[in-house]
């Protein structure tokens, strides 16, 4: 019984700091720029008041990534993960075509 439990505390504890050592890395990780062929391809935008709304008809006031589906960062971050930018960060205020609005 108490090999199990230290055996639990072991992994929970490597757990927990391996996932805040990623969080602090992700947290460095280069932010997406406009320039980027994936975001040109998806049309993002770090700062969604600048999308092009004749190009982009899907696109509506109030839609930003800090509200879609997929951003990875915590409300009110600036900037968090997205699986469309794999090891990039996108800005909470910006868009892309693959906005899918959070449930």
């Amino acid at each position: 019984m108490r090999s199990s439990r230290r055996t639990f505390l072991i992994t929970s504890i490597g757990v927990a700091s391996t996932f805040a050592l990623s969080r602090q890395a992700f947290a460095d990780a280069p932010k997406v720029a406009e320039t980027d062929p994936t975001a040109q391809a998806l049309g993002y935008r770090a700062d969604a008041s600048t999308v092009d709304k004749a190009k982009f008809a899907k696109f509506a006031p109030g839609q930003d990534c800090g509200n879609c589906s997929f951003f990875q960062g915590k409300a009110g971050d600036a900037f968090g993960g997205c699986p469309m930018f794999p090891g990039k960060q996108v800005s909470a205020k910006g868009w892309c075509s693959a906005y899918n609005k959070k449930a």
